[in-house]
Formats: structure tokens, C-alpha cells, sequence
């Protein structure tokens, strides 16, 4: 089944607020292999001119990755799980992210396309903290490998 082209521009509800916490950063640093300081010490931080410790610049993809699910499980777009891969993501970040934030994600759908026997879905998110201030944006590009012919689709 290929995707539906006309999810292009569909902006989906926000997340649950995610509570960043201590533990959480420490625990993503750790799995990483990164001991930074600035990850698990708060006077470190401190001394570095942050509030709280910091994350890492991946531990967003924790959230991120909630509120893609929700697209991707939408069945009437029409993903099929078992054949998708993931095929780009980053971060642009507009401040840092700390201990003590609250996030919520929305999540939009900026294209949807055929090529090369595949289907690749671009999609935005943007993370916002308690007082709606932009935090991040994400960009992913997930690819739905041996996908229909969209005209096959049609006919």
C-alpha cells in the first residue's frame, strides 16, 4: 500500500508534557558512553552557565520518537511498519534542554513521496517548553522500502 499523499500538511496533536529529568539525562549519557559532566553534575553545569545539567544532543529522540508513533500508527496513511526504515534525522536547536523542562511535541507531515521503488515520509516536530516557547525542531525522513506505484494505487 503506498502512502496517502494527502497527509502532506497534517499536523497532529500535541504529546503528553514529558518531564526531563536528572535520572533520565544520566541514564541516556551513560547508554551513549558519554561522561560529560554537564550530564550528570549540576555544579557543572552551573559553572558551565547552565541552570540544571544538560542533555545530550540526541536524548530528544527519546520524545520524538512517542510522537512519531502516533503517524506512524495511523492507519489510514497507510505505513507498513515491517518494511520502514529510518532514513535521516536532526535537531535544530533553538536553547538547550535541561533538567526540569517540560516538552510536549507536535508533530507535521512536510512530504510524502515515491521514488526508487520506496515511499519516504518527511516529517517535522517541534518542541515546545511549559511556556510554549520553541525548544527544538526535529526533521526525520522515515522510508517505507518496496512500496506500490502510487498510480498502481490508484488503479
Amino acid at each position: 500500500m503506498a502512502l496517502d499523499p494527502s497527509f502532506i500538511g497534517r499536523t497532529y496533536p500535541a504529546s503528553p508534557v514529558y518531564q526531563v529529568s536528572r535520572a533520565k539525562i544520566r541514564e541516556f549519557a551513560e547508554a551513549i558512553g558519554d561522561d560529560s559532566p554537564l550530564y550528570s553534575d549540576p555544579a557543572a553545569a552551573r559553572a558551565a552557565g547552565y541552570s540544571d545539567v544538560i542533555t545530550p544532543p540526541t536524548f530528544l529522540t527519546i520524545i520524538n520518537l512517542a510522537a512519531i508513533n502516533v503517524v506512524i500508527d495511523d492507519p489510514d496513511l497507510g505505513l507498513d511498519y515491517s518494511r520502514m526504515v529510518q532514513g535521516d534525522q536532526k535537531f535544530d536547536y533553538h536553547r538547550q534542554v535541561h533538567a526540569g523542562d517540560e516538552l510536549r511535541v507536535i508533530v507535521h507531515i512536510e512530504d510524502i513521496m515515491y521514488r526508487a521503488g520506496n515511499d519516504f515520509i518527511n516529517m517535522r516536530a517541534d518542541i515546545f517548553d511549559a511556556e510554549d516557547n520553541l525548544v527544538v525542531v526535529s526533521h526525520a525522513q522515515l522510508v517505507v522500502r518496496d512500496a506500490a506505484k502510487p498510480e498502481e494505487v490508484a488503479s
